[in-house]
């Protein structure tokens, strides 16, 4: 079985990348795995930009089909922010719950209605050729007022589906891969690694 590599050693992603992928003809190998330690300056303005840089720089050093993700979350009432920065916002060195409350300071006072939201995943398949392909997911929903639930990672503790009634960390793990915006994006990546398993 060939195998892909998955740019990141954020372990919550891995896991996911591990169900959302499930079956689709690759063996998922980790930089860890692989020995790797290169650390990538995502310094691109868009999703699509990081997760190139991410994907063929791992590629080059991995020297197999490499995926790698970039996402963040965007909040209407803060203009899109943090965006392509979400990892990093409220400081390069925070903790997940950190910057859960730096947001809901900034946000507080906002109403309900005007506390919309997204998820954006970007996701890059690339080769040792240098071909690269593209995909995205995006999920829509409410930035909560206070945290709740014990799954996921990241924002998923205020980040509310109203349809649900229930945050993303409060979803069972199997039911957030199948709405989040990294399983709408892995699922048209796995059409595009099964098509590269055929043309193989």
């Amino acid at each position: 079985m060939p195998r892909l590599l998955l740019a990141t050693n954020n372990a919550g992603k891995v896991a996911e990348f591990r169900q959302l992928l499930a079956g689709c003809g690759w063996e998922l190998v980790t930089p860890a795995e692989l020995g790797l330690t290169i650390e990538v300056e995502e310094t691109g303005q868009t999703y699509a930009e990081n997760a190139t840089l991410k994907a063929v720089e791992y590629a080059r050093a991995g020297g197999l089909v490499t995926l790698a993700d970039d996402s963040g979350l965007e909040v209407d009432a803060m203009d899109g922010r943090p965006g392509v920065l979400s990892a990093r916002y409220a400081g390069a060195d925070r903790t997940d719950q950190e910057r859960v409350q730096a947001m809901l300071q900034e946000l507080a006072g906002v109403p309900d209605d005007e506390r919309t939201a997204r998820f954006r995943c970007v996701i890059a398949i690339t080769d040792a050729t240098g071909r690269v392909e593209l995909v995205d997911g995006t999920v829509e929903g409410r930035i909560g007022h206070e945290p709740r639930g014990e799954n996921g990672f990241g924002y998923d503790p205020i980040f509310l589906l109203p349809d649900r009634g229930m945050t993303t960390a409060e979803l069972p793990p199997d039911e957030k891969n199948a709405i989040s915006h990294r399983a709408v994006a892995a699922q048209k990546a796995r059409t595009v690694l099964e098509r590269w398993l055929r043309e193989t």
